[in-house]
């Protein structure tokens, strides 16, 4: 889906590593093949080619990311949506030509990013786009799905031990050996390298964080991120980064995506309505103003600095 993926486990031996390691890898690239919008051959690829010509039958993985989709939209009343397919077409060109797109462009795509002109049947588990131009797209819920997956079959496999970060999108299995959990350092908002002073320790959880230090288009001096609300059609300019932690992987990761388009009360909202935690850390006058929902501070190594309710 355009991303690194990564997975560390403990095995018993280096001949079960490389087996359970080539499953892994099997595994995620039958899931590429379903969602990834960069595969010409994928299922999502055929179901965006036929919108407005005819329905698609959704194999069962797609069907259940569908489901999970249709809630997300529905609990975050509108923020996440994957029906926003052109309009992150057109905001990748923009980005890669360094071309600011235009206002008609954004309006004209608006238009087809219509969730409600899906058409999902349950009966048959058939999906069907009802106008022409329409695009589907997993980002902000694909990565995080494929990682829960994977952590999921390494269960199965009697590999408990796990993590997987699938572009920053982490799900974590069972903390390793002598360890309390899983070490995992958040950006500081606006900075690619610099981590938050402290660090969470995860286990048996996954988390997702938002931000625009690595993708974004400036123009008119106002950086505008890869993440587009909805309701606009223009990318976010907050500059903030939003970490979720949440019991699932696919959760997590449009959780991260929805509150970096609310309002933060809307979004502490949000994540506790969904029973996962949140941290938004915003860059103000060039200082870092964190505002959390409660239940986040227990996952930190040690207090971060004072936090804004």
């Amino acid at each position: 889906m355009g991303s690194p993926l990564n997975i560390i486990f403990y095995a018993q031996d280096s001949v079960i590593a490389n087996k359970q390691a080539r499953a892994c890898f099997k595994l995620v690239d039958s899931l590429n093949h379903i969602f990834s919008n960069y595969d010409s051959s994928s299922e999502l690829t055929r179901i965006n080619n036929n919108a407005g010509i005819a329905k698609s039958m959704a194999s069962p993985f797609m069907w259940e990311l569908l489901l999970e989709s249709k809630r997300a939209y529905t609990k975050s009343h509108g923020a996440y949506n994957i029906a926003m397919g052109p309009l992150t077409h057109l905001w990748r060109i923009a980005r890669r030509l360094k071309q600011f797109p235009t206002a008609t462009q954004i309006k004209n795509n608006l238009l087809l990013s219509d969730f409600n002109k899906i058409q999902l049947n349950d009966q048959d588990h058939s999906i069907y786009l009802s106008a022409k131009g329409m695009q589907l797209d997993f980002g902000g819920i694909g990565k995080g799905y494929i990682a829960q997956k994977i952590v999921d079959f390494l269960n199965t496999q009697g590999i408990p031990e796990s993590l997987v970060d699938a572009g920053g999108d982490i799900v974590l299995g069972n903390a390793p050996r002598d360890k309390k959990g899983w070490t995992v350092g958040v950006n500081q908002p606006e900075q690619a390298e610099n981590l938050l002073p402290a660090k969470l320790q995860l286990h048996n959880l996954s988390v997702a964080t938002s931000g625009d230090v690595y993708q974004f288009i400036e123009h008119n001096g106002k950086k505008h991120s890869h993440i587009i609300d909805p309701a606009t059609g223009y990318g976010v300019t907050s500059l903030r980064n939003v970490t979720v932690i949440a019991n699932d992987g696919a959760l997590a990761d449009w959780l991260a995506t929805a509150c970096s388009i609310l309002p933060i009360h809307q979004a502490k909202k949000l994540a506790n309505a969904m029973h996962a935690e949140l941290l938004i850390t915003e860059l103000i006058n060039n200082r870092i103003q964190p505002y959390s929902t409660k239940g986040f501070e227990q996952y930190w190594e040690s207090p971060l600095i004072q936090e804004n309710e």
